[in-house]
């Protein structure tokens, strides 16, 4: 279980004074200067962000670390405790208080970090699509392909179906459902075919809307 995540209880809203959160990312967000941008700064409103975190420790202070050093003040984690995403990832949702300008902010330093972004603010997934992926894929490491495609594609892998009918070793296939931002399905597949050319799969014609 990632550091911190273990000490809320299923369901529960914690203060970060009370959540297991990192000492040095509460530190740095409530140390946050008001007056750094000359005193014009507006007023901040709270925040809340849905993260998908990787089961291992150390993930929880990568996550608030990109919050406290853009300005972000902490104000409650929540975990879902036993409940995974589908890729066996944590969810949790942070709030913390933030100018509009820092929020935006925030959000890009949590996905330059490589932090699965699931929800930010009013922002949601809303169009999904379903693809086939054939070939290698133990070989050239499904797992890598899937966080690559989350990485790259501004979308979440919902659910993902993998068929291996001759074994591991020979070629299969892979059902993915991804959950992609409103506007940028086009984006999304368009980084799918991307990685997939790299690594020698084959695409099978994504749908929008299709059901899993």
């Amino acid at each position: 279980m990632p550091d911190g995540l273990h000490e809320p209880r299923g369901g529960d809203r914690v203060s970060d004074t009370r959540d297991g959160a990192p000492e040095e990312a509460a530190d740095a967000a409530d140390s946050t200067d008001p007056a750094a941008d000359g005193g014009h700064d507006p007023a901040p409103s709270t925040h809340t962000v849905r993260l998908e975190l990787v089961d291992e420790p150390g993930q929880l202070l990568a996550a608030l670390q990109p919050i406290a050093n853009n300005g972000g003040n902490l104000l409650s984690i929540y975990h879902e405790r036993g409940n995974k995403t589908p890729r066996g990832r944590i969810p949790v949702e942070v709030d913390f208080e933030a100018t509009a300008e820092r929020f935006e902010g925030i959000v890009e330093a949590l996905r330059e970090e490589g932090i699965a972004v699931m929800q930010a603010g009013t922002e949601r997934y809303a169009e999904e699509i379903t693809l086939v992926l054939f070939g290698h894929l133990i070989d050239t490491d499904l797992s890598d392909t899937l966080s690559r495609i989350e990485a790259s594609a501004s979308a979440s892998v919902a659910d993902v179906s993998l068929a291996a009918p001759q074994g591991t070793e020979e070629v299969s296939s892979a059902r993915l459902r991804l959950e992609a931002r409103s506007g940028e399905t086009s984006e999304a597949i368009a980084a799918v075919r991307g990685i997939a050319e790299e690594k020698e799969l084959r695409v099978v014609a994504p749908l929008a809307g299709v059901d899993a």
